[in-house]
């Protein structure tokens, strides 16, 4: 499913009202609400709005893992961890164990190994022996070239069948350590937040279903449904029937 907004702070608005929604349902159910964010700047105004959530019932039962992250120290500017600590963690009620970052003090991967032995021991108990970590929710974004995570065109992780977690090498600037598909694709909810008109190609290729991009692999599985969020300068390249309006919410109306 495709919405777009007027504007993005709307978008923003409907995603925390979705977040919302899904915790509870999540806690009722099964006593928990597990999610898996990611980084960048676009989802900055999303992180301030939610940090307005204040409800500490429901953040004592909610874990956060991330989708991605840089292979920096955890107060790097180029930290995914650093953005999320300063704008959400620090401003909600959420115990600190409930907070699973990506190990960054090791290489690439041995740190993806770590990561996914926090992945396996929080959720063994909660699955079916073998079976894949299912999160409640995972936000993801996309990239100008077509990724999303740290899932990049031609990259080795693109491949990866049985790991929870790759590395992803980039000699140009700084590795890092993502989730694979099987986890992506295995979750119940899937978000993703796209904004501003560069973003216009590049969508409407992962809509189409271009198969050399990333993003194009995110395919939820066993029931999942994915939900695409979008501003209008973004959807603008879409054709008119493949997506819906939210005029309600594109007023600055809450639901």
């Amino acid at each position: 499913m495709i919405l777009v907004f007027d504007e993005k702070s709307a978008l923003e608005e409907y995603l925390v009202g979705k977040w919302m929604e899904t915790a509870r349902g999540a806690v009722s159910e099964r006593g928990l609400f597990a999610a898996a964010l990611s980084g960048g700047r676009t989802p900055a105004g999303f992180f301030r709005r939610l940090a307005l959530v204040k409800d500490a019932t429901l953040w004592r039962d909610t874990h956060i893992f991330m989708v991605d992250e840089r292979i920096v120290p955890h107060d790097d500017k180029d930290s995914n961890w650093a953005m999320m600590k300063a704008v959400l963690f620090e401003n909600v009620p959420i115990p600190r164990g409930n907070i699973h970052p990506v190990p960054t003090d090791c290489r690439s991967g041995t740190c993806a190994v770590r990561y996914e032995n926090d992945l396996k021991a929080f959720f063994r108990p909660r699955t079916a022996e073998g079976g894949t970590p299912v999160f409640d929710l995972v936000h993801l974004g996309l990239g100008g070239d077509g990724h999303t995570a740290s899932l990049f065109p031609g990259a080795a992780a693109l491949k990866e069948k049985r790991r929870l977690t790759a590395a992803v090498p980039d000699e140009k600037r700084h590795d890092r350590v993502t989730l694979t598909y099987p986890v992506l694709n295995s979750a119940r909810n899937i978000v993703f937040l796209v904004t501003g008109e560069d973003k216009a190609g590049i969508l409407e290729r992962v809509i189409g279903g271009d198969p050399s991009l990333p993003a194009s692999g995110i395919n939820p599985q066993k029931g999942g449904r994915l939900l695409i969020l979008a501003d209008r300068a973004a959807a603008s390249r879409l054709k008119t029937g493949a997506y819906a309006l939210n005029p309600a919410l594109s007023r600055g109306e809450r639901e």
